[in-house]
């Protein structure tokens, strides 16, 4: 894939003093890991952000890596790349402390930028299969999303706007996000992205 503005490695590269094998290992990771983090934020610009955030806290394990298995590397990068999605998805918004600690830019997208990331990492495919997954899903269970992950009610407040318990609540949410999640893991399969 190749963006008009890359991903910021070389603005990036330049806020860090260069350990042997960090660089390179940043440059043949760093579309890998905004491809994967696209796929599951459904966001190319939040991907980025995400993207920036991972390589940020690889930088700081960095001199604590054991460098003689590739394999290793990359499986020890994409738990970090998992952590960073965690935490912007428990938190709504993305950690930016060690970006900005370490003065590490998160690279301006462009338009062009964000279309060519979006349709390297498939995400029409993705959106179709969320949204067909989302029309089977009970009303109960698309209102129970509704008022829990869109609008962030605590699980209280949506069992009494539905007139259920709060156990109840929290089966319809659970339920409704394990058939997102199927189809969600359905279309990054199709699509070779990394689990």
């Amino acid at each position: 894939m190749a963006l008009r503005h890359g991903i910021g490695v070389l603005a990036n590269l330049e806020a860090m003093a260069d350990p042997e094998g960090f660089v390179p290992f940043y440059r043949q990771e760093a579309e890998a890991v905004l491809l994967f983090l696209t796929r599951r934020t459904l966001d190319g610009e939040v991907a980025l952000d995400l993207t920036a955030e991972t390589f940020a806290q690889a930088w700081r394990g960095w001199p604590r890596v054991r460098e003689d298995s590739r394999e290793e590397m990359r499986a020890w990068l994409f738990t970090i790349a998992r952590r960073q999605l965690g935490h912007y998805l428990r938190r709504g918004r993305a950690q930016r402390t060690a970006v900005r600690r370490l003065g590490v830019r998160t690279p301006g997208m462009h338009e062009d930028d964000l279309a060519a990331i979006e349709e390297a990492a498939g995400l029409g495919d993705v959106r179709l299969g969320l949204k067909a997954e989302l029309g089977r899903l009970s009303d109960e269970q698309r209102q129970a999303l509704q008022l829990r992950v869109v609008e962030e009610m605590p699980y209280e407040e949506v069992a009494r706007r539905l007139g259920v318990s709060e156990e109840a609540a929290r089966a319809r949410v659970s339920r409704g996000l394990r058939a997102l999640q199927r189809a969600l893991a359905a279309a990054t399969a199709v699509q070779g992205g990394v689990s």
